[in-house]
């Protein structure tokens, strides 16, 4: 996304994405809204580290198609108005494909519990299974 920045979005933290990916936060916890709401932009190809959520995650995919895979299961192309419900405590990674972006909007509830679980990347074999 060219301009991402000019739309208030921000890169998101290359340690835990493999390409280039964008963040901007719509709505942010606090001690009324027990919710971080995110647009988040994948460039081509880009995916983040396999991961977990101590509370459900909800990935509502607005643009291209969102790759997305829990560990042990065949990945899902998931397309544009889809909706994905990661429950907590499930490994899984998610992505844009490798010749389009992909945006979605991601829901993390309860962050009371806390947001989310970081681990190691997703290796091309993986990502183009």
């Amino acid at each position: 996304m060219e301009d991402a920045e000019q739309k208030g979005f921000k890169p998101a933290p290359a340690e835990y994405f493999s390409g280039k990916a964008f963040i901007k936060s719509l709505i942010i916890a606090d001690e009324v809204t027990n919710c971080n709401v995110n647009d988040v932009v994948f460039e081509a190809g880009c995916r983040n580290n396999w991961h977990t959520h101590p509370s459900n995650q909800i990935l509502i995919v607005k643009e291209g198609v969102c790759y997305y895979q829990e560990e042990g299961q065949p990945m899902q192309k998931v397309q544009a108005g889809g909706v994905i419900n990661v429950l907590p405590g499930i490994k899984h990674w998610h992505g844009a494909s490798p010749d389009a972006p992909m945006v979605h909007i991601a829901i993390n509830i309860n962050t009371d519990k806390g947001l989310v679980n970081w681990m190691e990347p997703v290796s091309d074999a993986v990502y183009k299974s």
